[in-house]
């Protein structure tokens, strides 16, 4: 009993000259749903509540330095928990390091104005003149909040 696909004498299949690619469409289509699925945690920064404004986005350069100013008074330069006290010297030494002479600041709206302020004196102190405040846009359908009388 002989297999007709047999390309020998010995009655052995022979070999087969393409490429099986249905395994590597397997593998391709489950790594780009972990990516997917992935994708959306590695967003980076710390979680504060920003006020809502009604302005227009400005251009930023790609590496920003970003102060996140928490309510309970914790500052942190980019991803990274920073003192008060050696602010001036950390942010003086990333300046240096990125090139850029803009900061700008993430304060939550729950934050003390004068936390806010001390953090701005001392970007001052490490010479930076340059300074942003980051918001969130304001949702155009709601009326402008009053202020309590």
């Amino acid at each position: 009993m002989a297999f007709s696909g047999s390309s020998g004498r010995s009655g052995r299949p022979g070999m087969m000259g393409e490429i099986n690619v249905t395994p590597l469409v397997d593998v391709m289509l489950v790594l780009l749903i972990i990516f997917m699925v992935a994708a959306p945690m590695m967003t980076q920064g710390l979680d504060v509540n920003l006020p809502k404004v009604d302005s227009t986005a400005l251009q930023t350069e790609e590496q920003q330095t970003v102060l996140t100013v928490k309510p309970d008074g914790a500052i942190y330069l980019d991803e990274f928990p920073v003192s008060v006290a050696n602010l001036a010297h950390q942010v003086a030494e990333v300046m240096k390091t990125k090139g850029s002479q803009t900061v700008f600041i993430k304060a939550d709206q729950a934050t003390a104005y004068g936390e806010v302020a001390a953090v701005m004196g001392q970007l001052r102190q490490a010479g930076i003149t340059s300074i942003g405040l980051v918001t969130e846009p304001a949702d155009r359908q709601a009326p402008p909040a009053r202020p309590a009388e």
